[in-house]
């Protein structure tokens, strides 16, 4: 099966202007930056995590190190790319350290109120593709977003985990399988 690279537009093409702007010390240019790509790495932090209070909080320490590094940036890579990667490392390093406990809480379930309409299926009947990554095992979870939804190569995100290139592309294929299962029921 070959990998699935999910491609969303990176709003960095338009951005070197605002960049030049942020890095001269314009902070509202970083408010739209920050605004522009704050979507994108919540729903990173928050697919990494699967818990929305330390997604939400990664998500602000990313930009505090994206504007505290910020004359980093080397424009090699888009500006949202270079986001990606701060917040990837910065998961990945609370990940190890151990601050941070990846359990899903109360307020991570989705009530809905009997007012509420009833979100639409998945076709199937399935779980939607979020719920079903939300559930996966940690380790899991992180090798399916770091090689599908980010593209790393296995070597990188071996590097990354501390775990063996093989290890990497068996925890893939049992992401996949778990997702496949998931979103077929």
């Amino acid at each position: 099966m070959e990998a699935a690279i999910i491609q969303i537009p990176d709003p960095s093409s338009a951005s070197g202007g605002l960049v030049a702007r942020a890095r001269g010390g314009d902070f509202s240019a970083y408010e739209r930056l920050y605004h522009q790509h704050v979507g994108r790495i919540h729903g990173l932090c928050m697919r990494m995590t699967a818990n929305r209070g330390e997604a939400e909080d990664m998500t602000q320490q990313t930009f505090i190190r994206a504007w505290e590094k910020l004359d980093t940036f080397r424009g090699e890579a888009g500006f949202g790319a270079w986001l990606r990667k701060i917040a990837v490392n910065f998961v990945l390093s609370e990940r190890r350290s151990g601050r941070r406990r990846y359990e899903h809480t109360v307020e991570d379930i989705q009530v809905v109120e009997p007012a509420e309409a009833p979100r639409p299926a998945p076709v199937g009947g399935g779980v939607d593709l979020d719920r079903a990554i939300a559930l996966l095992p940690e380790r899991a979870r992180l090798v399916f977003i770091l090689h599908d939804v980010e593209g790393f190569r296995h070597h990188e995100i071996g590097d990354r985990l501390g775990i063996a290139e093989g290890t990497s592309k068996s925890q893939l294929h049992h992401a996949r399988r778990i997702l496949r299962e998931a979103l077929n029921s």
